[in-house]
Formats: C-alpha cells, sequence, structure tokens
C-alpha cells in the first residue's frame, strides 16, 4: 500500500504536502509528513480498525506524566486503514545519565494493581494485560507461560526445557514471595531502538508497550541487546536504587525476552534460551 494524496487529504491535519518514507519497524507502514504547520510523523496499518493503535496511544499518554515522549497529533482510520500521526522529533545527542534518571522517573509512577487498561494485541505475541493484584501472577500467568504455549505450539520446545522451565517458574514464585513489589509504570520493550535523544539532548522514549509491573522487567531489557552504558544504570540508581538480589533475579526476566525471540525468530535464540533455563 502507499498513501496517495486522496488519502492524505483526509488526514486532520493542515495542508499534507508531501509523504516520505522513513523506516518504522517492521509492524507500521511510517511516513515523514511535510504539512503547513512542519513536519508529522505517520504509521499506518492497513486493513485495520482504528483500535489497533489504541494501546500505544494510552502508552505514550501515560509515559508522558514522566518522560518526554512525542506527542500524539492524531489517530482514526482513512478508507479501512488505521493510522497514527506522531510528532516528529529531530534527533541529536544526549546524556546516558540523563536517561537512566528519565526511566526512573517513569518507573516512580505506579498503579493499585499490575497490569494495563487495555491489552496489547499488536503483532504475533499478543499481551494480555489483565489487572493482577499479584505481580508473579501477572507475570507468569499473562507473559511467560504464554510464550512457553507458542513455542510447544510451533515446534520450538522440548521436554528437557519443558523440565528446566518447570524448575524456573518454581524458582521465580519463591523468590517473589517475600518482595514488596511495586507496580511501576513501564515502558514494556525497552531496547536501544526505542529510545532517542532530541536535538536539543533530551532523552525520549518511543515505541511503547506499557504495562505497570516490576520495574526489574523493563531493566533486563536494556541488559540483551546492549545500547545502555555504565552511565544509564549510574544515573537510574543515584535516582532510584536496586532492592538487594536484582542481579540474581534479573535473568528470570531477561528469559521473557528471550523467549519471545524464540518465538519470533526461532532457533537462533535457542541457545541463550536454554543458558538462562540451565541457571534455574
Amino acid at each position: 500500500m502507499t498513501v496517495d494524496s486522496a488519502w492524505l487529504a483526509q488526514l486532520p491535519l493542515p495542508a499534507v504536502t508531501a509523504a516520505t518514507p522513513v523506516s518504522g519497524g517492521d509492524i507500521n507502514l511510517a511516513y515523514r509528513l511535510t504539512t503547513a504547520e512542519g513536519p508529522a510523523f505517520l504509521l499506518v496499518q492497513p486493513h485495520t480498525s482504528a483500535a489497533f493503535y489504541a494501546h500505544e496511544v494510552a502508552g505514550l499518554r501515560a509515559l508522558g506524566q514522566a518522560v518526554n515522549v512525542p506527542d500524539v497529533l492524531a489517530t482514526g482510520e482513512i478508507a479501512g486503514d488505521a493510522y497514527l500521526v506522531l510528532e516528529f522529533l529531530e534527533t541529536g545527542h544526549g546524556s546516558q545519565y540523563e536517561l537512566g534518571q528519565a526511566v526512573a522517573r517513569m518507573h516512580r509512577v505506579t498503579a493499585p494493581q499490575f497490569g494495563f487498561g487495555q491489552d496489547n494485541l499488536v503483532g504475533k505475541l499478543p499481551k494480555h494485560n489483565a489487572w493482577q493484584a499479584d505481580w508473579t501472577t501477572f507475570y507468569l500467568n499473562q507473559r511467560l507461560d504464554p510464550l512457553v504455549k507458542r513455542a510447544q505450539a510451533h515446534n520450538l520446545w522440548n521436554p528437557k526445557r519443558q523440565t528446566a522451565y518447570d524448575r524456573v517458574r518454581q524458582n521465580i514464585i519463591a523468590e517473589n514471595q517475600d518482595r514488596e513489589i511495586t507496580p511501576s509504570l513501564l515502558h514494556g520493550d525497552l531496547w536501544s531502538g526505542n529510545y532517542l535523544f532530541t536535538s536539543d539532548g533530551t532523552p525520549t522514549l518511543i515505541d511503547p508497550d506499557v504495562l505497570y509491573g516490576d520495574r526489574e522487567f523493563d531493566i533486563a531489557m536494556t541488559t540483551i541487546f546492549g545500547g545502555f552504558s555504565a552511565d544509564f544504570y549510574r544515573g537510574y540508581t543515584d535516582a532510584y536504587p536496586f532492592t538487594a538480589g536484582y542481579t540474581e533475579r534479573l535473568p528470570h526476566y531477561q528469559l521473557y525476552y528471550l523467549l519471545a525471540h524464540l518465538n519470533l525468530f526461532g532457533e537462533t535464540y535457542g541457545g541463550a534460551v536454554n543458558e538462562i533455563l540451565s541457571r534455574g
């Protein structure tokens, strides 16, 4: 699909004169719009209802309480295609220390329970965010177990992995039993591709998969693929120190992201999953 002038004319924006394709990930079509009031960023999901972007919009608005995010300019549906128009951010360079402080501010925003007001059904790995009073119940039943079931259904699982997973599952229950876990506002997909610095150096988060959960879950994602320096963690812990046992718990949260990648990309990630499972 390509957006034509008739389609663009239906956007609730002033005089869109050009739409230039840009990189927008593997889920959306993405364009830089030229409008009478300056540039904007357009995401389109063809042949999909406007509800497609509801979770992202809710997530951006939640994160905006604590950190810089692109403003939502418009969302809706044109000719059966869902769209989301965001503020276009000119990028620059900034401080990892300040990024860590920004993430800590986000994690200080809390809710009474774990979960989120909406599910995120985008992509191949739907996430059900029904509220739970107990974090361990949420994490096992609504995050880890569904990925294991999907891996089983796609022949990406075996009895050895299941035995190891059963052991890890019990260890997660045991290690969280006496912890006081706060339902913190989480980005939900905090890898290096989902932060940027604006032209004035402001740390900014994009493309959220928001939920309220254990903040260590967010931090685990930062440790898997790189892109976060020692200054990031120093900035974070200066603002919001980790609690005892953090490093021992981290692999149990890394497991979720590695299981997600096993489901998406196959046995390329099998060794990493096995390594985490073998730790118990």
